[in-house]
């Protein structure tokens, strides 16, 4: 971001290691989680950086109230970032409500859980068979039937995705995949295809 301030978003297991290389990039101003299945670590990247702001997305604090927060995530940047990265909820789903982000600067969709590509081969046994089912080692990155299920309120889901395609975005990253570099937004349209009335 602005002034070499880092965004960091989802973050992952913590060690020493990673904590040097992410503050040899720049200072540690947010620390978010995206949903309210991305949290485990939060509380480790806290106080190796306790001067960073913590965010949660919405449903999150009830699950985590041993960590104090300092905002909420809503359907608006807040004032610190809205410079740099946008976001929208994507709303209406039984298992969490998502915060999706854009980063200005590197045309760049960021996504959690809602859409997913794991390599063929990375899950075994039974597990092979429940990720295959739920298309989450499809011919692309795409959004598991677990979640697609769960939408109760699709008008609300179909709201968002229009203000996510709306954006200028090239690339697409997410929690469980690949970086995908090229021809974001025809991905991302094929990948919700479903939420069509």
């Amino acid at each position: 971001m602005k002034d070499a301030e880092l965004f960091v978003w989802s973050p992952v297991f913590y060690t020493e290691g990673l904590g040097a290389e992410v503050a040899a990039l720049g200072e540690v101003r947010h620390l978010v989680a995206p949903n309210s299945l991305h949290h485990l670590f939060l509380d480790a990247w806290r106080q190796a950086f306790p001067e960073a702001r913590l965010y949660a997305a919405p449903g999150l604090r009830p699950r985590r109230p041993d960590l104090i927060f300092d905002a909420d995530l809503g359907d608006e940047p807040p004032p610190e970032w809205a410079q740099d990265i946008d976001q929208v909820l994507v709303q209406g789903n039984r298992i969490t409500t998502e915060v999706v982000f854009f980063h200005r600067r590197s045309r760049t969709v960021i996504f959690t859980d809602l859409i997913q590509h794991f390599r063929p081969g990375w899950f075994t046994g039974w597990r092979a068979l429940v990720a295959r089912l739920d298309l989450m080692v499809a011919n692309e990155p795409s959004a598991p039937r677990k979640f697609r299920v769960a939408f109760i309120d699709r008008r609300a889901a179909r709201a968002a995705i229009r203000r996510i395609l709306a954006w200028p975005f090239e690339k697409v990253l997410m929690a469980h995949g690949a970086p995908v570099e090229h021809d974001g937004r025809a991905l991302i349209a094929r990948a919700f295809h479903w939420l069509r009335p």
